[in-house]
C-alpha cells in the first residue's frame, strides 16, 4: 500500500556501497565486451583499459565531491540542474534514464548468451525475462534488500575474479596450462601493439562501455547512511580496483591463451579455461559471469527509478514519480522504468544475434554526454564554491586540469566513434537525441507554467 511521503530511507550502509562500486563496473565490458576489444587491439588493450579506467575515476571523484557536500536525489541531475541551469538539469537527468533502460537491455541481452552455454536451445528473451522479474522483484522490497543483494552478488564476482587470477598465476608458474601458455603472449603473436597504435585506439570507445555503472555511487546519496564517510571511501577503492580486476585479469588470460585466438561473441574468460580443459573452472566462471550481468542490470533498476525520482523533485518529471510507499520504495518511477526495460524481451525476440552490439553502441553515446555533464557541473559548482568562499570536503585532484582532459578524452571518443563505421549511428543520434531532449524541455517546462499560474 502506497503512503503519502515522498521521502527516500537512508537504508544503505558503507559495506553496499563500496561493493556496488565495485560491481556496476564488473558486468558485461569484462565477461563479455574485452573479446571485441583484444580483436581490435591485441594485448595493448591492457593499455587501453588502464587509461579508461583512469578517466573514469577522475569523473567519478569530482562526482564524489558534489555529492559529499550536497547528499540529495537526483545525483549528478540535481547539480546540473543547480549550477548549469533547468535545461542542463532536465538534459542531465532524462539522458541517465534513458542510458541505463539502454544498458539493462544490454545486460539482459547477456544474460541469454550465458544461459545458452549450458542450454543452447532456450530463447535468449526467456533467459532475460527471468532476470527481469528477480530484479525487479528485489527493489520492490526496500532499499536495505537491494544493497544486501547487490553486495553478495559483489562478493561472488570479485571473489571468483581473484580466484580465476591466482589459478591462471598457478597454472602458468606451474606449466599446467600447455606449451601456448607464457607471458610471451603479451608480446609475441604481432607485438604487444598488434594492430599498431591505431588498433588501440579504435578499441578506445568499446572499451569506455565497460566502466559504465561506476557512477551509481551518485544515486546512493539520497539514501546513504553516513554519505561523509561511505562515499569517499568507495571512490577512492575504484582505482586500484580497476587495475586489479580489468589490467591484472586481462593480462593473466592473455597469458595463458593467445590473444588471436579469442573469438568474439562469447565470454573469453569461459572459454579460454575451456580450451584449457578445465571444465569444472568454465562451468563456475559462467555462473559468475551470469551472475555479474545479473548484478548490473540490478543496479540498473535501482538507478533508473531513483533518477526518475530526483527528476520528479526537481519539477522536470511528474510529482506523481515522487510517491513512495511505506519501505521507502519510489514505486511509480520503479514501475515506469519497468515498462520501458521490457522492451528487451521484444528487441531480443526480433534480433537475438545482433541486440547486444547495437544496444552497447547506443549506450555508449548516451553514457559520453553523461559523463561530459557532471565533469562540466563539477567545473561550475567549484567555480561557485570558490566564489562564495566555501571549501569542500572531498575534492578532487588538479582541479580545473583533469576536467578539462576528461572532456577532451570524452571528445576524442566520439571522434573515434565516428570513424568506427558500426558506432557512426550513435554520434549521429547525439545531436539528435539532444533536439528529442530540448523539445520534451520546452513541453515540460510550459505544462510546469501553467500549473504554476492555474495554483498562483
Amino acid at each position: 500500500m502506497a503512503s503519502d511521503d515522498t521521502t527516500l530511507h537512508r537504508g544503505l550502509k558503507s559495506r553496499h556501497i563500496q561493493l556496488m562500486a565495485l560491481g556496476g563496473a564488473i558486468g558485461t565490458g569484462l565477461f563479455l565486451g574485452v573479446a571485441e576489444t583484444v580483436k581490435l587491439a591485441g594485448p595493448s588493450v591492457l593499455l587501453g583499459y588502464a587509461v579508461a579506467g583512469l578517466v573514469a575515476f577522475l569523473i567519478m571523484r569530482q562526482l564524489s565531491e558534489m555529492m559529499v557536500d550536497e547528499p540529495v536525489a537526483g545525483s549528478f541531475g540535481h547539480f546540473a540542474d543547480k549550477y548549469c541551469g533547468r535545461f542542463a538539469g532536465f538534459v542531465s537527468g532524462w539522458n541517465y534514464w534513458v542510458l541505463y533502460v539502454l544498458v539493462s537491455m544490454a545486460e539482459l541481452s547477456a544474460v541469454g548468451i550465458y544461459v545458452q552455454y549450458w542450454f543452447p536451445n532456450v530463447p535468449p528473451w526467456v533467459s532475460a525475462l527471468g532476470c527481469f522479474v528477480l530484479a525487479n522483484g528485489i527493489s520492490l522490497i526496500n532499499v536495505r534488500a537491494f544493497g544486501e543483494s547487490e553486495f553478495w552478488f559483489s562478493v561472488i564476482k570479485v571473489a571468483a575474479i581473484i580466484a580465476m587470477i591466482v589459478y591462471g598465476v598457478f597454472l602458468l608458474a606451474s606449466g599446467g596450462a600447455g606449451p601456448q601458455a607464457s607471458v610471451s603472449n603479451l608480446w609475441t603473436h604481432g607485438g604487444f601493439f598488434a594492430h599498431g597504435i591505431q588498433g588501440l585506439v579504435m578499441s578506445m570507445a568499446i572499451i569506455m562501455f565497460s566502466f559504465g555503472g561506476l557512477e551509481v555511487i551518485g544515486i546512493t546519496a539520497a539514501e546513504a547512511a553516513d554519505p561523509s564517510r561511505s562515499i569517499p571511501r568507495a571512490t577512492n577503492q575504484t582505482l586500484w580496483r580497476i587495475l586489479v580486476f580489468y589490467v591484472g585479469a586481462l593480462a593473466v588470460l592473455l597469458s595463458l591463451y593467445p590473444w588471436d585466438q579469442i573469438v568474439p561473441g562469447a565470454s573469453p574468460f569461459v572459454l579460454i579455461f575451456k580450451a584449457l580443459d578445465a571444465g569444472v573452472v568454465a562451468h563456475v566462471l559462467n555462473v559468475v559471469v551470469l551472475t555479474a550481468a545479473l548484478s548490473v542490470y540490478n543496479s540498473c533498476v535501482y538507478s533508473n527509478s531513483r533518477m526518475l525520482y530526483g527528476l520528479a523533485v526537481q519539477g522536470h518529471a511528474p510529482r506523481a514519480l515522487l510517491r513512495v510507499n511505506e519501505r521507502g520504495v519510489p514505486l511509480a518511477s520503479l514501475a515506469v522504468s519497468a515498462v520501458a526495460t521490457a522492451l528487451c524481451v521484444g528487441v531480443n525476440y526480433a534480433v537475438p544475434g545482433k541486440a547486444l552490439g547495437l544496444l552497447m553502441g547506443l549506450a555508449v553515446a548516451g553514457m559520453l554526454i553523461n559523463w561530459a555533464m557532471i565533469s562540466w557541473s563539477h567545473l561550475r559548482f567549484r567555480a561557485a564554491k570558490l566564489a562564495a568562499g566555501e571549501r569542500t570536503a572531498f575534492p578532487s585532484p588538479l582541479y580545473p586540469l583533469t576536467n578539462w582532459a576528461c572532456l577532451l578524452y570524452l571528445a576524442g571518443i566520439v571522434a573515434i566513434m565516428y570513424a568506427t563505421p558500426e558506432l557512426r549511428v550513435s554520434v549521429w543520434m547525439i545531436p539528435a537525441w539532444l533536439v528529442v531532449l530540448a523539445i520534451g524541455y520546452r513541453a515540460a517546462e510550459g505544462r510546469r507554467a501553467r500549473i504554476a499560474r492555474a495554483t498562483s
